[in-house]
């Protein structure tokens, strides 16, 4: 009775996990480029109490044997990185990729990272940044001389310039991708960092290779489904709720014995 009071415990604690993961999930229902979290678990190591194909006499086995489980625990928590919807914004510096591919950006410490979140802005010397200021590299610098600028789905911006009238090429935009993405880092902030997982980073022009093309004016929202993260949080409850009932049971079960003396 006592083994049942630690094997639910590792359950509540299991679904607390699953209740956390939901949560941030939820949380980030209309974080742009947010990717959805999954839980994942494994049952614990098995207490033998007779082995499989054991001698119950000198011509038969056990078929089964009696294993007693142990519990649960998480083994890890997955990152689902299919594309969320693109939503229409007509703001010039929103891009969106359409297929694999994330944009890099140039961290303040120099190290690079990637996001799928393509809310760019320029900052005050034209250079196209993030929300937090984090140059997109290559660089791109915006001059003050020029109107309409146009990001290709091959990546490549041009602009009119104001005095001439003529096109001019500002840069190109290079997509980065990954062997497993979901083994990226998450720093937070819509950022990844590569790590011995993911695999080395993989970089080319949009459109080429298995890269998806950029599409301007447009954001990619999360990929987070609330009804499924609904549907998960009330079972990640009640599952909480059972588990926490069979502590009380047994509980109940061993006052009973300690009552028997009396």
């Amino acid at each position: 009775m006592i083994r049942g009071l630690y094997t639910a415990a590792t359950g509540m604690n299991a679904m607390q996990h699953q209740i956390d993961v939901t949560s941030n999930n939820i949380a980030n229902v209309n974080t742009s480029g947010f990717k959805q979290d999954r839980a994942e678990f494994q049952d614990l190591m098995y207490e033998t109490l007779n082995y499989t194909a054991g001698q119950t006499t000198q011509t038969t086995r056990n078929p089964t044997g009696i294993d007693t489980g142990l519990g649960v625990r998480i083994s890890g928590i997955q990152k689902n990185f299919s594309e969320g919807d693109l939503q229409l914004t007509s703001n010039t510096l929103d891009l969106a990729i359409e297929g694999n591919g994330f944009f890099q950006i140039t961290l303040p410490s120099g190290e690079t990272a990637y996001t799928r979140n393509g809310a760019f802005k320029l900052n005050s010397e034209g250079t196209i940044v993030n929300g937090n200021g984090y140059e997109l590299s290559p660089q791109i610098v915006v001059p003050d001389n020029v109107t309409d600028v146009t990001f290709g789905t091959d990546g490549i911006v041009t602009a009119t310039n104001s005095s001439t009238g003529d096109s001019q090429e500002l840069g190109q935009i290079e997509l980065a991708d990954f062997i497993n993405p979901s083994g990226l880092t998450p720093l937070g902030e819509s950022l990844y960092m590569v790590s011995e997982a993911s695999g080395d980073v993989l970089t080319g022009d949009p459109t080429t290779d298995q890269f998806g093309g950029v599409r301007q004016g447009m954001i990619e929202l999360s990929n987070v489904k609330l009804v499924t993260e609904m549907v998960d949080l009330i079972t990640a409850q009640r599952a909480y709720e059972a588990n926490s009932k069979a502590i009380t049971t047994t509980d109940s079960m061993l006052d009973t014995v300690n009552r028997l003396k009396s």
